[in-house]
């Protein structure tokens, strides 16, 4: 009789509490053990990184779970790494599960002599033998055409919905924030999910990290606002975002950010500004300060990553995972 292959995880140390987790809801939906396979992902001295897996993976269906958050370039180079031990090990395939996906900012050249670095991070994968990627709200959705492999891009907005429809009481007040021009399609999913409308707010930026102006599209008098972004790295677009919104006459403002960077001065920006809540979820693993603060919130992936092995380990639909028909049954109980 042919043998019945298994799917397969390995992680990285960018988030192991998530692989944990996915390791655990697998387990629960199959009613059998799934655990992380044994490895070992270490560093010389000189900080060069060594990988060696102790299980046989010959032949087997194999997902490398490995956010390239900070630091970037340790991580990028342990999934890399790790793809490179596996192909030398025989395994039948490998798929990269990247809950955050990084150098996604730089997509394309917005001035003379600068790097499209999303697309040269997608040749070092399918170069280490990578074979498909699943990944989260990548910033820019042409990245997927960077790559000559199957790209499965998950989206938080069913998630956020899940959630909002919870901590809401009433939605007839409430009204989504696209934070500027180019996430109006990511704000606009969640507003169709809800059932709410949708302003925008419009910034200038002098440079990156800097916002000189922004101004509001859209009435926001007596709403809740909830801003609706794909990542926040120092927080200081987000706050001055919910400020403006709060002095055009807005009850309480919101945030919903799929990839919490939070570097620097985040959560102290945070803390002290108007947000009643940041909601984030665990694509990158929260640090000490971002479990700590008293206004974010941090939902987790694990159920929605679990169910999408299972799905692209025995060849049915991912995208089901976009409906909340579908969606609903994993989070209920857990949100």
């Amino acid at each position: 009789m042919p043998t019945v292959i298994e799917p397969k995880l390995i992680s990285g140390n960018a988030n192991k509490p998530l692989a944990q987790a996915i390791a655990r809801r697998m387990s629960l939906y199959r009613g059998m053990s799934v655990g992380l396979v044994d490895a070992r992902v270490e560093r010389f001295n000189d900080s060069e990184i060594f990988v060696e897996v102790f299980e046989n993976v010959r032949g087997e269906d194999m997902f490398i779970i490995q956010p390239t958050s900070n630091p970037a370039n340790d991580n990028l180079m342990e999934l890399l790494i790790m793809a490179d031990a596996l192909r030398r090990s025989s395994a039948a395939r490998i798929t990269a599960v990247i809950p955050y996906f990084g150098y996604a900012r730089q997509d394309r050249r917005t001035k003379a002599r600068t790097p499209i670095s999303a697309k040269l991070v997608a040749n070092m994968m399918v170069t280490a033998g990578i074979e498909r990627v699943l990944t989260l709200d990548l910033h820019a959705a042409q990245i997927q055409g960077f790559f000559d492999i199957p790209v499965d891009n998950l989206y938080a907005s069913p998630i956020f919905a899940l959630d909002v429809q919870k901590q809401f009481d009433d939605l007839s007040d409430v009204l989504v924030i696209s934070p500027d021009v180019g996430g109006v399609a990511r704000a606009r999913e969640l507003a169709k999910r809800i059932n709410a409308p949708l302003a925008i707010v419009d910034k200038r930026r002098e440079k990156p990290g800097e916002v000189a102006e922004m101004t509001v599209i859209g009435d926001v008098t007596g709403k809740r606002c909830i801003i609706v972004d794909d990542m926040c790295d120092t927080a200081g677009t987000l706050c001055k975002a919910a400020e403006v919104i709060m002095d055009h006459g807005a009850t309480e403002v919101h945030a919903y950010i799929s990839h919490g960077v939070m570097s620097g001065p985040a959560v102290e920006r945070i803390t002290k500004s108007v947000l009643k809540t940041l909601v984030l979820t665990d694509s990158i693993q929260p640090t000490g300060p971002v479990s700590d603060a008293p206004n974010i919130r941090v939902l987790p992936t694990a159920p929605m990553f679990a169910q999408s092995i299972l799905n692209i380990w025995n060849g049915t639909s991912v995208s089901s995972l976009f409906e909340t028909e579908t969606l609903g049954p994993i989070y209920e109980g857990i949100l």
